[in-house]
């Protein structure tokens, strides 16, 4: 049994390591958030998904994992898993298009920024907002993205480029490998390398770090630099 109790980036992140599981297991059970599933499940591939309920969790199993435990569980690494390990219908969006997602939610706002910092980008490609909430920024969704997983996994198909701040929509973007800047606070928990432009968890994925907190200005500055110089873009303007 392996439950998902954390954030469903953290599911996402994971989930990479589930196929490798279930060859090595008679059975493999996955608690999901009930979100998820549909997304993650997919057709075949031997796992029972079932829907993590807060009151009503599973019995213990023979064998119980968290599934940000895979990892160390089964000895692997990031790059042991195949990439992209996520996949969904894309929607139709215009060539060079870019979704924006700058809230990471209230639990840790630092990783937040304020929308009107992206303004910018919006003014440099077709844009549209992957927050499941409406808008002021100037996008072709201005009422926001809908707060379904498979609608938001095919509009970050459709996508060009994703430009996110560290929540879900980043895991997202990553494990489906789609071009993805992820912005950065200056102090991130464990998954992201320290100064690092990249990361193994995301081949797909380049870091726009603050050099000190609350300074999203520097990063935002270079990343409109490099979009600015985007041959995949450069049609679009």
């Amino acid at each position: 049994l392996v439950r998902c109790y954390h954030g469903l980036g953290d599911s996402i992140q994971f989930a990479r390591f589930l196929p490798m599981l279930a060859a090595r297991t008679a059975s493999l059970t996955v608690e999901m958030q009930p979100r998820l599933i549909d997304l993650i499940a997919g057709p075949g591939g031997g796992i029972r998904f079932v829907p993590f309920i807060d009151a009503h969790p599973l019995p213990q199993s023979e064998c119980d994992l968290e599934i940000t435990e895979l990892d160390f569980a089964l000895r692997l690494t990031p790059a042991d898993a195949a990439m992209p390990y996520l996949a969904a219908e894309s929607g139709v969006l215009p060539h060079g298009c870019v979704g924006l997602c700058h809230g990471a939610g209230p639990w840790d706002p630092a990783r937040s920024i304020p929308p009107h910092l992206l303004a910018p980008i919006c003014a440099m490609a077709p844009c549209i907002s992957l927050m499941p909430e409406a808008t002021m920024l100037p996008v072709l969704n201005p009422d926001g993205c809908p707060f379904d997983m498979k609608a938001t996994a095919a509009l970050v198909g459709a996508t060009d480029l994703v430009i996110t701040v560290d929540t879900m929509i980043a895991h997202l973007a990553g494990a489906m490998g789609k071009p993805t800047w992820l912005l950065l606070k200056s102090d991130p928990d464990w998954r992201w390398p320290v100064g690092a432009r990249g990361t193994p968890w995301y081949p797909s994925m380049r870091i726009y770090a603050q050099p000190s907190a609350g300074d999203w200005e520097t990063p935002l500055a270079e990343l409109a630099r490099d979009l600015a110089a985007c041959p995949a873009l450069a049609a679009e303007r």
